[in-house]
């Protein structure tokens, strides 16, 4: 090739390159904006990819894989070898009854206390429940309720009035809520979801969180929710700062009565509208969108994405209902007083033991019996509780205060909160979903800040969120804001 030809390619080249940028900068004003909120968003979607990966704590893996199904069974069996633990059964009696299985809970508690190095304290917390019989009521005669409460005492003077209950109910009944003599065995109803707390409180109970746990074992769950309420209200009038309940109720059956097998699924059920709220918040949701966003939803969420972290093949089935269809559970008086809370509960149950008395019909054996229960999926209950308690209560608190400021008219997005009070803070992360999206899909961190502007999107088309960070990568449920000016 001549020299003249390279030199004419090289002035063509140059001309054509010429002219490119000429037409770049003579872009209309539209078609330029556009092409910078392009890259904009297309920089907030990177930056949230390489920022939203969950944090795997080595010494919460260390707390899943210490939880034993072989204590679980022996758990279950202990409170099914009392014959009945009807609410309004014997509570005088050594060996059967619900006093009995009160009795030896609180030992066991105790017994697990003893090698805690004194931060698990144990109490019974009892009250008499006044007769109502039925129809209205479950309780025939003047009842003592005794919740049998396990308290692991948090260590950060910033966090340690921050609480997070975990329960199961270890009342039980047979097909009449109020007949106290007949054997209601209750395996999965609900002694599978007391040998998780127990269970969890042997190995958690070990170590030492930021914030504290309370590990509860409930009385009166049959009789109408009695137990929780009690607990719950008393929790309102102390003002006590619960920051999550987790209820583990018929958490031990995998084979559904609908003949599916699942050992690899467990349902948390949360609300999305409030129990408490008020006609004004009402209002307020209703002219933002934020009816699947409420607290108790944002801890489904948290637990959901720390199941996936510590158990990635176990799925955590997030329902979008406060509970089963017209049913209850005990995490609802929580709710109805303004704490987040949430229902664990196996996939697919079977109504012919749950509820029933024991017996054989036709060849069909009816009752809640521990040789239908599968000790190894209530393992994996217990592991995804505690792997999402755990990182709760050593995360800071989710951030108070946060708003989304509505004072101008704009496509960016501009969120502030109040300071976190932990020493250890390291900043925060502002989340994102698009609006027809059931989990937070991106993040970005930015820092120790109060304020911050999401730059190019608008908060009409994504829900935003703030979570709290330290500085070992623990990380807060999300906050949702609410409008201010």
């Amino acid at each position: 090739m001549s020299k003249n030809s390279t030199r004419a390619r090289r002035a063509c080249a140059s001309i054509v390159a010429a002219v490119l940028l000429v037409a770049a900068f003579a872009l209309p004003p539209a078609a330029d904006a556009q092409r910078r909120g392009n890259a904009r968003r297309a920089a907030n979607a990177s930056a949230a990819s390489t920022s939203a990966a969950s944090r795997r704590d080595p010494d919460v893996a260390r707390i899943v894989a210490e939880i034993d199904p072989r204590n679980i069974e022996r758990t279950v069996r202990k409170l099914v070898s009392f014959g009945t633990r009807n609410t309004l059964s014997a509570q005088d009696n050594p060996t059967r009854g619900i006093g009995a299985a009160r009795d030896w809970l609180k030992r066991e508690f105790e017994e697990i206390a003893r090698g805690a190095g004194g931060r698990l304290s144990v109490e019974l917390q009892s009250y008499t429940q006044e007769a109502n019989p039925p129809p209205r009521g479950r309780v025939l005669q003047p009842t003592v309720i005794s919740n049998v409460v396990a308290t692991l005492r948090g260590t950060q003077p910033a966090s340690a009035a921050r609480m997070y209950v975990v329960s199961g109910h270890y009342d039980s009944m047979c097909t009449s809520p109020t007949d106290a003599t007949c054997d209601a065995p209750g395996a999965n109803d609900d002694a599978s979801g007391v040998a998780a707390i127990v269970e969890m409180a042997r190995v958690m109970s070990r170590r030492e969180f930021d914030a504290t746990i309370v590990f509860m074992a409930i009385a009166g769950e049959e009789q109408g929710l009695l137990g929780s309420t009690y607990y719950a209200e008393q929790a309102k009038q102390k003002s006590l700062n619960i920051e999550g309940m987790f209820t583990n109720d018929i958490v031990g059956n995998t084979l559904g009565g609908n003949g599916v097998r699942d050992r690899n699924t467990l349902r948390v059920f949360s609300e999305g509208v409030p129990s408490n709220e008020t006609p004004e918040e009402a209002n307020v949701r209703r002219s933002t969108g934020g009816e699947n966003d409420s607290a108790s939803r944002q801890l489904a969420r948290f637990i959901k994405e720390t199941g996936a972290t510590y158990l990635p093949g176990f799925n955590v089935q997030m329902i979008y209902r406060r509970d089963r269809y017209q049913r209850g559970g005990d995490h609802i008086p929580f709710l109805e007083r303004g704490f987040a809370a949430v229902r664990f509960t196996e996939p697919n149950e079977e109504y012919k033991h749950q509820h029933q008395n024991v017996r054989t019909e036709q060849g069909t054996i009816y009752g809640d019996l521990p040789e239908f229960v599968d000790y190894g999926y209530i393992a994996q209950v217990a592991r995804v509780n505690a792997a999402a308690l755990a990182a709760l209560a050593r995360a800071p608190a989710r951030p108070k205060g946060v708003g989304l400021v509505t004072r101008r008219l704009t496509n960016d997005t501009d969120l502030q909160w109040t300071a976190n009070a932990e020493l250890d803070l390291a900043g925060y992360e502002i989340v994102w979903r698009d609006t027809t999206s059931p989990v937070w899909t991106n993040s970005r961190a930015v820092g120790n800040v109060t304020t911050y502007t999401v730059e190019g999107m608008s908060k009409d088309n994504y829900f935003f969120g703030v979570r709290a960070v330290d500085r070992e990568g623990n990380r807060s449920p999300v906050s949702i804001p609410r409008p201010v000016r």
